[in-house]
């Protein structure tokens, strides 16, 4: 028996998802990709920069901490075209948790919009419900 208090979602069953690193939740609009002081010294060090050269080339002042600066045309500084994220190892929570956001997951109108948009979804594993609900939970 269904919990009263769980109502029904469109992702009950779960959502394929695998990155196929083409670069459309990298490019385009700009956006806001906040990065904490853990997932800093983890890029630095995988950049081989100094932390304070790092931030200075790289990241903007942003609420609490930082954001990763973004290229005239929308594009993230670590996204290069026909190389993918340069990052990605590493890449920050907010990146990792794409597409499973709270914003991207409110209807199934919203998230077809996203789908259209990304080649990765429907595509590899399948994230149960509870999974989703973590990644959203974690950022």
């Amino acid at each position: 028996m269904k919990d009263q208090h769980d109502p029904a979602c469109f992702f009950d069953d779960g959502i394929r998802f695998e990155c196929q690193q083409c670069g459309a939740c990298c490019t385009g609009d700009p956006g806001t990709i906040y990065v904490s002081a853990e997932e800093i010294k983890k890029i630095a060090a995988h950049n081989k920069r100094p932390i304070k050269r790092f931030v200075k080339e790289y990241l903007y002042p942003f609420k609490d901490s930082y954001s990763i600066r973004e290229h005239g045309d929308g594009r993230c500084y670590f996204f290069e075209t026909g190389r993918g994220c340069t990052i990605y190892a590493v890449r920050p929570q907010q990146c990792r948790t794409f597409p499973f956001w709270f914003s991207n997951l409110r209807n199934e109108a919203y998230w077809q919009v996203i789908a259209n948009g990304c080649p990765g979804i429907g595509k590899g594993r399948c994230f149960s419900k509870g999974e989703i609900i973590e990644q959203i939970n974690s950022f």
